[in-house]
């Protein structure tokens, strides 16, 4: 991945830099500039190496992560504006190449309605000039929203109300609070107070259970050392529920064969969901009781569809919830809902996984991010028939250390007893 990042934005570079030098902007003609730009370019790519291969403090990793990924952003939105005048180009060739008579007996002010226009204008500035120049400009703009979802939004924890109408639910669990954290990337914090104030609010809505559903960590447990003590106040009176995610698994970090690093690393994280109190659900199921009624609260391990592993056995994590009248799954892919979920008779099921791609719009009543056309089913909730699945769009971030619209979740669910009440 990390080769695949470095081909791709060497060539950017070379493509927008004979771009810029083919123009007649000024600063493009320096002697200096070529230094400039490829030393810029050498060196983010050396320090997305050097943070890679070697243990880094978390604030120069940060610095270089923020760097490439504005980088490679703005690049590959002035690419395309670029790609668009080379195709328009093309174009203008092709049309001169085949009707090299049509160009001279076209009058004057018919020009550009019924021939491509010339592109060396007697006034002004070329066409690809100016789509230049506003490459630069609509690929410089990124940088404001993203500087600021650094700044603001990587720690601006959104509390969400969410009411579940179960018709089944035992008398006992009516008006019953479950709070949902998920996607914490403790290897991506860097700023300790931030991430306490947030555990805080999820406190302060004193629910009566917690869910965590995954990816706790980036890659290794040892991430998890400076914020345990923080996630250690995570309580509730009903306990707290925990499973794993993809990335709690080491294969990013240590590959996808089997080694006795691995399994200490996951060894270590289990411990670390052991110490915090975190009730860790591994393929098995957990009967919550109140005045001898109960539900059942299942957690699977990790199941995605694609490149991400398959390592959740549902059926094992059901056998023996056959009389429970509600059943709760705590899923860290949301994908797994369609592809074997709804073929059970789990009611809710709650997911993580997609961080609404921490970038998007999310309002009451519409939200957009990319995340949708990666999954059918990305953030809030979810219904097919009796069955829901509720989408978190996780407490921390991954690789871009900032979220722009889709703002950290907690989420406070109230189980209703009933029917949903139909809308008039």
């Amino acid at each position: 991945m990390l080769l695949f990042n470095a081909v791709l934005l060497l060539i950017f570079d070379f493509y927008i830099f004979f771009a810029l030098r083919a123009t007649k902007i000024k600063i493009a003609k320096k002697r200096w500039f070529p230094f400039v730009w490829w030393g810029y370019s050498i060196g983010l790519l050396l320090g997305l190496y050097v943070s890679a291969k070697f243990n880094l403090p978390l604030m120069y990793r940060s610095i270089i992560l923020v760097a490439f990924f504005m980088t490679a952003v703005s690049k590959f939105i002035f690419i395309v504006i670029l790609l668009i005048d080379d195709i328009r180009r093309g174009g203008v060739w092709i049309a001169r190449l085949f009707s090299p008579s049509r160009k001279n007996s076209v009058p004057d002010h018919m020009e550009g309605l019924t021939a491509p226009l010339p592109e060396q204008p007697k006034h002004g500035i070329t066409r690809s000039e100016f789509l230049t120049k506003s490459g630069i400009l609509v690929a410089s703009l990124p940088i404001f929203p993203l500087s600021w979802g650094i700044i603001s939004g990587g720690y601006d924890y959104k509390v969400r109300q969410q009411k579940l109408y179960l018709p089944n639910l035992p008398a006992s669990f009516h008006g019953m609070r479950i709070a949902q954290i998920s996607d914490v990337h403790s290897g991506s914090f860097y700023n300790k107070k931030a991430v306490q104030n947030g555990v805080e609010m999820l406190l302060r809505e004193k629910p009566d259970v917690v869910f965590f559903t995954g990816d706790l960590v980036n890659n290794v447990a040892s991430e998890m050392r400076d914020y345990q003590d923080i996630f250690t106040k995570v309580k509730a009176d009903l306990g707290v529920y925990s499973v794993l995610g993809n990335h709690d698994y080491g294969d990013y970090y240590f590959g996808k064969e089997d080694s006795s690093a691995k399994r200490k690393n996951l060894s270590d994280l289990i411990q670390t969901h052991k110490v915090m109190g975190w009730d860790l659900l591994m393929d098995e199921h957990r009967p919550l009781r109140i005045n001898k009624e109960e539900i059942a609260i299942v957690g699977v391990q990790n199941w995605g569809t694609g490149r991400f592993p398959k390592k959740g056995d549902l059926g094992k994590a059901l056998q023996g919830t056959e009389e429970s009248p509600v059943k709760l799954l705590l899923s860290h892919d949301p994908s797994h809902w369609r592809a074997q979920v709804l073929d059970t008779d789990v009611d809710v099921m709650f997911a993580g996984h997609t961080h609404g791609m921490q970038f998007g719009v999310r309002g009451e009543h519409f939200q957009w991010s990319p995340a949708k056309y990666v999954y059918k089913e990305w953030a809030g909730l979810y219904e097919e028939q009796d069955q829901r699945l509720y989408v978190n769009v996780g407490y921390g971030f991954l690789g871009y250390p900032g979220r722009v619209g889709i703002l950290p979740e907690i989420t406070i669910f109230e189980l209703i007893r009933g029917n949903k009440p139909l809308i008039s």
